[in-house]
This record gives structure tokens, sequence and C-alpha cells, in this order.
């Protein structure tokens, strides 16, 4: 909250005007434009640009502390940058392996940037995750300069904090899936939709188009939940006729068509012998993963293939985002936020339609209704990261209200929310905290701090300066305390696999992905047999049921890829230049550990959960005779795919069973493979090797 403001009195101080373009002569040379980054705007407090470089400094410090302890984090992802390093189609198309034989389940523009930061930097954990820390970064600042336009500097700090210290944030900032790139996009164009009202400008809002775009081909349909309050604000406050309202809506939809559909177009009309499987779908058709399993299917929990759905990814209401499981992650300030929206829209009722603050609160506040509430409602996969979509209109909402309520907080409306939002935070933070162990003394700091703070807000205009200075401080140290903490946590702590949380395992939580992921069956930091924390073999996600999560050649499991031996390594590489793939795996992990081992391509049988037609038995019996593939890599549990329970393909099941039956098994350090160039006579003989032979 801005405490330079108080020259105005008790009666409080009047809204600040909005800011104004500089007119001051420009001082070229590097010395001037070094000047002009530190001092900012002319009109701005001093204080203000230097704390923002600080917060950005910071943010960027903070993010990359510890990055590289998480390895390859999501070695699903990073072994599609490790194939786009190497090839420009696999680049193009987001493929798991340079030789293309299928698709991670996305579209790949995360992928793009991954690639790319690898062919710079190299194969390494850092080239990997750095992208996803500066989006971060970029991320903060972009929110900083969108609240910071009508709501003033104080107001951008406050929010960029709090988005910088969301817990989920922190861990997808650090991590390498798409969710960083996405939200990101979406901050961009909420940005772009502010200065497109306030201008009433076409161009802006064609550029929050592409934004959109961008962000579809990043992950398909979610970006769709921000559209339509982005759209609302500019038809309804757009500082222009109507007429140019419209056209700029027009304009601004087929910006989003142009730029998300191009990619899309030519994956559709390329034909399918010439372009990689789709993975995630069952007809090789980007469209049906758009619609089906990364579309309706997340809504209505009918995923074909999938490895969840309905209970099995827990239980849906609107009590969800709040639950042992999700709370911590996101949902701190989620009540404050709400509180300062009501307060805002409440303030701004009076106002003309073109109110530049009140169509903040249309952007923002429309960004967090409708994403909560399919989050809350969706019975597809779900997984606890999703809610980062949540953190930059949640930080904006505290950001913007705040600073409303604190203008008025001189009458009753603008006390009483500030007084509500301090007390919420202090209660929810204090009831989050006691979830876990770890902060014991800090959940009561928080409660007592926090609502004797609430308690100021009450008679702030009764205050000296310095006691109110004193309260406001109070209470956003007591609402930033425990997203803080549990951000400290975060980074302190390595996060691999498919499902990942952030900050401490949390009592009566579903134990979905702590740090490190599931632990369970082939999980990390499991054994096996064991379900994961805080959850029973029952309450294993629907289509996941024991034996089905070890992964193949005791390369990973179903959530999480393993690290292959030096002895596997070498024997894979052997030769590797005779074959398309040196090997080939049921499921993408599987596929993944062995191939970023090794640098070369490994097929990812079936793609992410062995559920997809991908080849078929046909195809791959004739890639063998092709000699095409050197191994395929044994599963820990039996020879087998994940599909058939949940509805997808039996292909890789197929595969598994003829390749057993007809090719000599080998173990290599411990780990079991068939060596697809030693078939067996018709007596069950090796025809070259024994049966079973160590390398």
């Amino acid at each position: 909250m801005d405490t330079m403001t108080y020259a105005a009195g008790p009666s409080g101080p009047a809204p600040a005007p909005l800011p104004t373009t500089s007119s001051e002569t420009r001082t070229d040379g590097p010395r001037g434009r070094v000047a002009r980054l530190w001092r900012g705007d002319p009109s701005d407090p001093t204080w203000a640009r230097p704390s923002l470089l600080l917060l950005l400094l910071a943010t960027a410090a903070f993010y990359f502390w510890n990055l590289t302890s998480s390895g390859w984090a999501n070695s699903f992802y990073s072994a599609a940058a490790q194939a786009g390093s190497e090839s420009w189609t696999a680049l193009f198309y987001g493929s798991s392996d340079a030789s293309n034989a299928i698709t991670v389940d996305k579209p790949p523009a995360s992928i793009w940037v991954m690639a790319l930061s690898v062919r710079l930097l190299g194969l390494n954990s850092f080239a990997i995750l750095a992208p996803q820390v500066l989006m971060g970064v970029a991320a903060v600042g972009v929110l900083h300069a969108t609240v910071k336009r009508h709501f003033g500097a104080a107001a951008g700090l406050l929010a960029g904090a709090v988005l910088a210290l969301t817990p989920v944030a922190v861990l997808m900032f650090r991590f390498n899936n798409p969710d960083a790139l996405l939200v990101l996009l979406m901050t961009l164009a909420a940005w772009a939709t502010v200065r497109a009202v306030d201008a009433g400008s076409t161009r802006w809002f064609v550029l929050a188009g592409v934004f959109l775009g961008f962000g579809f081909l990043t992950k398909t349909l979610q970006v769709l939940l921000v559209i339509p309050f982005l759209g609302l604000a500019f038809l309804v406050a757009a500082d222009t006729t109507l007429r140019r309202r419209i056209i700029g809506s027009v304009a601004g939809a087929a910006a989003f068509l142009l730029t998300a559909g191009w990619w899309v177009a030519i994956v559709e009309l390329v034909p399918e012998s010439m372009r990689p499987y789709i993975g995630g779908s069952q007809t090789n058709s980007f469209l049906e993963l758009t619609f089906g399993y990364n579309g309706l299917g997340r809504i209505n929990g009918n995923e074909t293939g999938s490895v969840g759905g309905g209970n099995g990814w827990g239980e849906t209401g609107l009590g969800r985002i709040f639950n042992a499981s999700i709370g911590g992650q996101i949902s701190w300030l989620i009540p404050t936020a709400v509180i300062l929206l009501i307060a805002g829209l409440a303030l701004r009722g009076l106002a003309p339609r073109t109110d530049r603050r009140r169509a903040s609160y249309i952007v923002w506040g429309g960004w967090l209704l409708v994403t909560l509430l399919t989050f809350s409602l969706m019975a597809g996969i779900f997984h606890e990261y999703y809610t980062v979509a949540l953190a930059p209109a949640v930080a904006a909402l505290v950001g913007m209200g705040a600073k409303e309520a604190w203008e008025n907080r001189a009458n009753l409306i603008g006390a009483f929310a500030l007084a509500a939002a301090t007390g919420a935070a202090a209660l929810w933070g204090f009831v989050l905290l006691g979830r876990t162990s770890e902060y014991d003394g800090l959940k009561w700091a928080v409660l007592f701090v926090g609502l004797a703070a609430a308690f100021g807000m009450l008679v702030l205009t009764r205050l000296p300066r310095r006691g109110t200075a004193v309260v406001s401080a109070a209470a956003i140290a007591a609402g930033l305390a425990g997203p803080a903490a549990y951000s400290l946590t975060t980074v302190s702590e390595a996060h691999t696999g498919s499902i990942v949380t952030a900050g401490p395992a949390t009592m009566g939580g579903r134990g979905m992905g702590g740090p490190g992921g599931i632990r369970g069956q082939g999980f990390p930091g499991g054994s096996p047999g064991q379900a994961p924390p805080g959850m029973t073999q029952g309450q294993v996600p629907q289509g996941m049921a024991q034996g089905q999560t070890q992964g193949g050649g005791g390369m990973g499991g179903l959530l999480d890829a393993g690290t292959p031996s030096t002895e596997v390594i070498a024997a894979l590489s052997e030769d590797a230049e005779s074959y398309r793939w040196v090997a080939a795996a049921v499921g993408s992990q599987s596929a993944a550990g062995l191939q970023l081992g090794t640098e070369l391509p490994v097929m990812a049988i079936g793609g992410f959960n062995g559920s997809d037609p991908s080849p078929t038995l046909e195809q791959f019996q004739q890639y063998v005779a092709d000699g095409d593939i050197h191994y395929l890599a044994a599963s820990g549990g039996g020879m087998g795919g994940r599909g058939g329970s949940s509805g997808g393909s039996s292909a890789s099941s197929e595969i598994t069973t003829w390749v057993s039956e007809n090719f000599t098994s080998v173990t290599i350090d411990g780990s079991t493979f068939y060596d697809l160039t030693q078939p067996l006579d018709e007596t069950g003989a090796a025809t070259a090797t024994s049966s079973t032979s160590n390398v």
C-alpha cells in the first residue's frame, strides 16, 4: 500500500491522477539511457524505479538459487527439448525424439524456447530450466507495469511481490512444464488489453490476440479461460466509439485465430507419413487432442488413454482450491483478492463507462473467477500446479484493491475492505500454516500480527503518520509471510517428475507430487508397493493400478524417468549410427531417461501413458525388419501397455508381447532389454547368443 500519500490529511488522499507521458528532452548516449532506466517516469516517486529494479533482481536471484538441483525436472519435456536441439523437424512439431516417432501431448511453443536454449548452452539442467526463470521475472515485471498504470507504483510493487512469492508460481517458474510460458503470455495479453482500453486502440487489442494465440500454442484451450473478460473489458470500456470497439474486438479475435491456427493447419495438412504421430491422440490428429484429451475431456473426465479422471484426481467442488492438497499452493490471498475486488467494484460503481480502473477490475476479476470455477469443477486430470494460472489475477487484485481501499480509507467501504482483507489473509494463513508442522511459530505470528493490523485498519484516520505506516507494513508482512515460507521450502528442494507441488508435505493432503513427485512404486523416493504419502492404494488415480507404475527396464515410471547407468549408455550408444532409434520403451518417461542419458533417439511406444496407437504392431514389426531399432527396454513389472484400462490403444501391449516371444533378452547392469537384432529360432533359442545373456 502506498505510504507516501498521507499529505491529504485524515479525510484520505484523493485518487492519484493517471500517469501521463513525459515530454522531457531525452538524453542520448549510454549514460542517459542508464539514468532513464534508474529514474523511470519523472511523475513517479523517487523510490519507485529503484524499488522495481530491486524486486526484479531479488526475484531473479531467488528463482535461480539452487535451480539445477532439480536435474531434468520433467524429463518428458526435457527429452523433447533435447530432440529439438538436434532436429529442426523435431523442434517444429515438439517431437519426443530426434527421429520423430511421436510428439509430446501439448503444442510445442514451450519446447521451442527450451530447445533453442539447449542449442545455445548445450544439454544440461541449467539450459532446460533457466528460460522458465526468465519468464517468471518477466511476468513479475509485466504485472507490475499493468497494475502501476492506473493504480500507482506502490500497487504495482505489491502486485509484483505477491506474484513473485506465490508458492506455485515459484515452483513453475523453476520447472520446465509449459505453464511458465502460458502464464507469461496471458499476463502480456492482459497488459496489452489494458493499453488497448486506454487508447481505444485496435492495434493494442490485436497484440493481445497475438499473445493469446501463442498461449494456445503453449497449452491449447486453457488460454481460453481468460479471453471472455479481456474481450468484455475492451468492448465495454475502450475509449472509442461502439463501432471501433466492435471492429477492434473482431480484429483481436482474428489475430488470435491466425496466431494459434497457422501451426495447427500445417500439422493437419501435412500427410501423416511425413510427420510424427500426435501424442495424446487416438487418431493422430491435433484437433482431436485439442478438443478431446486436452479439451472437453479435462472438463467432463472422459479422457481416452488417460491415467486418471473424476475422483482419481481429487473431489471436485468450490472448496477444491482450498483443500489440504491445493490450498498451500495458491489460496493464501484468494479470500483477500475477492474482498478487494468487491470493494473496488463498489467504489467504482458510479464511474463513467470508460473508467480505466473498473476496466482493470473486469480484466483481472474475470480472469480469477472463471479460472477458479473451472479448476474447482473440472472432473478430468487436474494437478495442483495448474493453479499457477490464478497467480497473476490474485496478485493484481491484491495490489489494485489495496490501493483503491487505501485511498478511500476515510469512508466505511474503504476502511472495512482493508480490515476484512487483512483479517482474511491472517486467518487463512494461520489455517494453511497449521496444515504442516514446519511453521508452528510462524502461524501464530501471522495470526496475531495480522489481526492487530486488521483492527488498525479500522482506525487509520485516527493514527499518526508513523502509525499508519506501521499498520500497513504489518498487514503486508502478515499476508506474505506464509507464502514466503512455502516458497523458501520450494527453492530449497529438488522437484522432478510429471506431478510436483510447492512447499512442505501437508497433513491430510493427497500426497500427489510433493518434492520429487509422486512417491510409491516406480516413483522417486518411494519403494515398490508403497502408495504415495497420504494416499492408500485405493486412492491411486484411475488407470494407474498396481503394477502399472514401473517403467521400462528400470529406466523410470509412468510419472518420472530414471537415470541409466554408464553400462546401459555404452551398450545403447554402440553402433548408434546404424539405427534410427537406439532403443524403444513403453511410455515417454521410460524413453526419456534413456534418451537424456545417451543423447540419442529413443522411441516412446504409446506416448506418455503407453496408450496411444503409435506405433501399431505392424508398424513396429516393419521398423524391426528394416533394422531401425536396436533394443526394446523391458518393463520392470512385466511387459505390457498401460492404455487398456482407460480406453486407449492396446498396441503397446501387443508389441511387447510379440517382442518377448521372438527376441533375445539381455541384461545390462541389472536392466533387462530385448535385442531386436537377435531373433529367437523356432525352438525359442537365440540364433546368435543365448536367450538370456549379460552385457
